[in-house]
């Protein structure tokens, strides 16, 4: 593999901000993959024509953005997403009675191409000709349908993901492992809505109850908005949980 060395900018940037940028663009592209371990840092800095503590800054600062990990006395790997990490990373919904948290059973409903309004578009920031992959699913905790979720998708990233029939409950897995995409950082904003007709239907709830409308807007490595997600939640014996650093 053949990377060039960083050069200046007309913007600053130090060193190890394009080093960093640089591996970066090398994990995006697929030169390095989910899991497997990178070059060690004398082979980078020969590779990149820097110095060995350009590149331990460089990789410091993408461990720290949980984009590396380190094994000791092993290496540093590309992190991949699990079932485990995305159980405690990116679901946020907890049991009231204190259980261990487990991730939901995710059962989809229906899978269709559709044409973005303006908001998507403008989200996704696709031409008006391109489509979106939209993913109906309800999400069961203890054999409980407890939330209904909308997926949208920008197919240009998706190629073919709307003729799939089943699809995995760990969604953020599998767009790393399937289409290259590492859903990095993620929104979530939170609002109390009513129970709308599908709401009653899939959670088999009365009209008008309260339930919790949580929107995502995702964004994979390099800040392409790569995923929104609506979710609507049954809290009656949920909460939503994030624990602050």
């Amino acid at each position: 593999m053949t990377v060039s060395t960083p050069q200046p900018s007309p913007t600053f940037k130090p060193l190890y901000k394009q080093v960093q940028e640089l591996i970066t663009e090398r994990i995006i592209e697929g030169s390095w993959k989910p899991g497997e371990i990178l070059p060690s840092e004398f082979q980078l800095a020969d590779l990149l024509g820097v110095s060995q503590g350009t590149v331990r800054k460089a990789l410091n600062a993408l461990t720290e953005d949980n984009v590396l990990f380190r094994r000791q006395g092993v290496g540093t790997f590309v992190s991949e997403h699990t079932l485990q990490k995305m159980m405690f990373h990116f679901f946020h919904f907890k049991s009231d009675n204190g259980d261990v948290p487990e991730l939901p059973y995710a059962q989809l409903l229906e899978t269709r191409l559709i044409t973005p309004n303006d908001s998507l578009r403008t989200l996704f920031d696709i031409a008006p000709d391109e489509k979106v992959i939209e993913i109906h699913r309800v999400r069961s905790i203890k054999n409980t349908a407890s939330i209904r979720e909308l997926i949208y998708l920008p197919h240009r990233y998706f190629m073919d993901l709307d003729k799939e029939e089943k699809l995995p409950h760990s969604l953020y897995h599998y767009y790393q492992q399937h289409f290259n995409i590492t859903v990095h950082k993620a929104t979530d904003k939170i609002k109390a809505v009513l129970a709308d007709e599908q709401d009653q239907s899939v959670l088999n709830i009365a009209a008008g109850q309260p339930l919790l409308e949580i929107t995502r807007t995702a964004r994979a490595l390099d800040g392409r908005t790569v995923e929104y997600r609506i979710s609507r939640a049954n809290s009656q014996d949920l909460h939503y949980l994030v624990e602050l650093n």
